[in-house]
């Protein structure tokens, strides 16, 4: 082959990969800093971030705004895992220094998880710049709402710098949070999968006064540019940084709500300490094959299972031999994500009766919190799935239809 038909050939595969990897959306901080920063011009700005607050070009949004001309960042504020994602799952956050800016770090996941009035003093504005993976129970959207509360009545502006919904922007499941039953993973009462992005969300937030003081914060939302409701994360060609240890993709995110809720009863693996985490289900009493025959007989849309063994390297089960099913979404839109993990659990109790879940009290309660104790009485009673789908489903309807007027994106 002529060389001058190499470099073509080259030059077009080239094309094609960055043509393929061009992001077509452009994230909130984007929009912010095209517009010459304009709406936090002249102010003493806090962020609440965390590492995947970046551009497209992977610049941390903390930089962005430290170098931001006529804009003072006064503070960062640090939700679970940290401002730099330095801090294990579920483990406490300090207050501390960022080392690149110098800037004082105040912790929301410690000793106070909503910025106090002291923390707030010498800010004009706090600005929220973190991606979610789209379900309730996720603690980011929880130090979002109590953020806006705190600069509620405190007089202080809240910014949201909007990013997209990796589960996009049209798919709705789940109950809200029973009266009296909120908690941090459960702070809300909107539905466990709830379509918006973090803007949207915010902006419902205010408007259905789901926070205290709701009509005295003044509310800003940067939207993005390109987005559709739509789109999967895949589609907006962004980066993916992990807002999480284990959601290393956007792929993971479609599969947190397919068996997180499960997880909580510690009696199966989920692929958490596996290399695919939330992706499976298993136990070291289960026969794979069986399983997977058994939950691809109930014809459920958009999903297949293929059976898998594998062997966690730490989480539940380290060490141990697991069979199970790999879980493979066919068709997003049709699939029924949320419920994935009850049919796998009616499937498993027919199979086995002897290992129905024994969780501690500590793990039915969290359970509860991201689902309902109806919910669990009403499903742990004969594992069936029609004793539990209408309490599941319970306002869906409403919601999707409430939430319309806060869309800012078609």
């Amino acid at each position: 082959m002529k060389l001058k038909t190499i470099l073509g050939a080259v030059a077009i595969a080239s094309a094609l990969v960055a043509q393929a990897v061009t992001p077509v959306v452009k994230p909130g901080v984007e929009v912010l800093r095209d517009g010459g920063f304009e709406a936090l011009r002249g102010k003493r700005v806090g962020l609440i971030t965390n590492p995947t607050g970046v551009d497209n070009a992977l610049r941390a949004t903390v930089d962005i705004l430290n170098d931001a001309p006529d804009v003072e960042l006064v503070a960062l504020f640090a939700p679970e895992h940290g401002v730099r994602g330095d801090v294990t799952a579920g483990a406490k956050v300090v207050d501390t220094t960022d080392p690149s800016t110098g800037v004082k770090v105040y912790s929301l996941y410690g000793s106070t998880r909503r910025p106090t009035a002291a923390m707030l003093r010498d800010v004009d504005a706090v600005v929220y710049d973190i991606q979610d993976n789209g379900c309730r129970s996720y603690t980011f959207i929880s130090t979002m709402a109590n953020a806006m509360e705190a600069c509620a009545a405190q007089g202080k502006e809240f910014v949201v710098l909007d990013r997209p919904d990796p589960l996009g922007g049209t798919k709705v499941e789940g109950n809200k949070v029973d009266p009296g039953c909120e908690s941090f993973v459960g702070a809300l009462p909107i539905p466990y999968i709830y379509g918006l992005t973090p803007g949207e969300l915010a902006r419902m937030i205010v408007g259905e006064k789901m926070i205290k003081g709701a009509e005295n914060l003044k509310l800003m939302v940067i939207p993005m540019e390109g987005w559709s409701r739509d789109m999967l994360f895949a589609d907006t060609g962004m980066p993916w940084v992990l807002p999480s240890p284990h959601m290393p993709t956007p792929e993971t995110a479609l599969f947190y709500p397919a068996t997180g809720i499960v997880g909580e009863l510690d009696y199966l693996s989920i692929g958490v300490g596996y290399t695919l985490p939330f992706r499976t289900i298993a136990a070291p009493w289960v026969n794979s094959v069986e399983l997977a025959v058994r939950l691809n007989g109930l014809k459920l849309p958009g999903m297949r299972f293929r059976p898998i063994n594998y062997r966690p390297n730490y989480a539940f089960g380290k060490g141990t031999d697991m069979g199970g099913v790999e879980i493979f979404v066919t068709d997003f839109n049709k699939a029924p994500l949320t419920l994935i993990q009850f049919y796998a659990m009616q499937e498993l109790a027919a199979m086995y009766p002897a290992h129905k879940p024994t969780a501690t009290p500590a793990r039915l309660q969290m359970f509860d919190k991201v689902t309902s104790r109806r919910l669990r009485e009403a499903f742990f009673r004969r594992f069936h799935v029609a004793d539990m789908e209408s309490i599941w489903n319970e306002g869906v309807d409403d919601f999707r239809d409430r939430s319309r007027q806060y869309h800012l994106y078609e």
